[in-house]
């Protein structure tokens, strides 16, 4: 399936050599050939603090993932709502069609993304762009304009929520969200907190899980990526690194809300794991020497450089490797 959509046998020559030429080289340390992890899986969200999807590979865009965070649910007031006050869009799950995520591929008049939630009907919004406009729409510290999925989807999500609601899409035509210009200029989100991707690792998932009574599914952080064959918590310390041939700048600790309380499967929160994280991954902890602002991290936050830069779609899957190029020594040293 990737041959088909790569570049041709002649781009995967020239991957290939890509890729031994950086085996040869070894990492930043001078060490021989091997990389310091891969992708384990990735994970995209295409409406704003829903159930998101695992693919086994993605297209880099401008703003993220392809498709990654392009809705989001408003209230009568037009501001963005996420499972920070309701915690019940836990249990909305999308699906997209799996060729929405291959190189090149534009939506029909019969694609459709899919929505599911407990004691719901199917409802199914078109992927081809709504011709609504809806003005006054906020989002974190962004506001402006986006296009509304109708009077269907608004039914959908009221009488689900049970409060007046819309759904509504951002409007890439006419709006820009830039991230925050002190850890990465020039950078652009849809309906994402702050940056256009986050990873996690397996094996900081495993320390964290080990500390707990009840382990915790990775689910509950929400990366795009998930990362393993490193050590617990090495993610923290890489500033710059590759995903196969593309390069990424680890720019700021991930410090993690009340989400991961929320039980993905019933929307019921409970103390954990963010009452362990608290001992173990607060600012306190982590950033003695620091100014104290009574955070806890889990996962970094990413820009990619190559999604800035155009020309064809420039695909990320599972199995990749990373080759760390530059890091930090301790978690201190990190931006956050």
């Amino acid at each position: 399936m990737e041959k088909q959509q790569s570049l041709g046998l002649l781009g995967n020559r020239k991957e290939e050599e890509e890729e031994e030429d950086m085996e040869k080289s070894g990492s930043s340390t001078g060490t021989a050939a091997v990389a310091d992890a891969k992708i384990a899986s990735i994970f995209i969200y295409p409406i704003k603090s829903c159930r998101g999807i695992s693919v086994p590979y993605a297209p880099l865009t401008l703003t993220g993932f392809r498709w990654d965070r392009q809705w989001v649910v408003v209230n009568q007031k037009g501001r963005a709502i996420s499972q920070r006050a309701e915690s019940k869009l836990a249990l909305v799950e999308v699906n997209m069609p799996k060729e929405a995520f291959s190189e090149g591929w534009e939506p029909t008049k019969n694609s459709y993304m899919e929505i599911k939630a407990p004691g719901m009907d199917l409802l199914k919004i078109p992927l081809c762009k709504p011709a609504l406009v809806a003005d006054g729409v906020s989002f974190m510290r962004w506001s402006g304009s986006a296009l509304d999925e109708g009077d269907q989807a608004s039914k959908w999500f009221t009488d689900f929520l049970g409060k007046p609601c819309r759904m509504v899409r951002f409007n890439a035509a006419s709006e820009t969200m830039d991230v925050d210009p002190v850890y990465a200029q020039g950078h652009f989100v849809m309906f994402s907190d702050q940056y256009p991707f986050m990873l996690i690792s397996q094996e900081s998932l495993d320390a964290l899980n080990k500390l707990l009574n009840e382990p915790v599914p990775i689910n509950r952080f929400r990366p795009n990526f998930l990362a393993a064959g490193c050590e617990p918590f090495s993610e923290d310390l890489w500033t710059e690194f590759k995903v196969s041939h593309f390069s990424f700048q680890g720019v700021k600790l991930c410090a993690r809300c009340k989400v991961p309380t929320i039980n993905q499967d019933t929307a019921i929160a409970g103390p954990e794991p963010n009452a362990t994280l608290v001992k173990i991954r607060s600012d306190k902890v982590l950033r003695p020497d620091k100014k104290q602002q009574g955070k806890i991290y889990l996962g970094q936050s990413l820009v990619c450089k190559e999604s800035l830069t155009e020309g064809k779609a420039k695909m990320v899957k599972v199995g990749d490797p990373i080759y760390v190029i530059n890091k930090v020594s301790t978690a201190a040293e990190a931006a956050a």
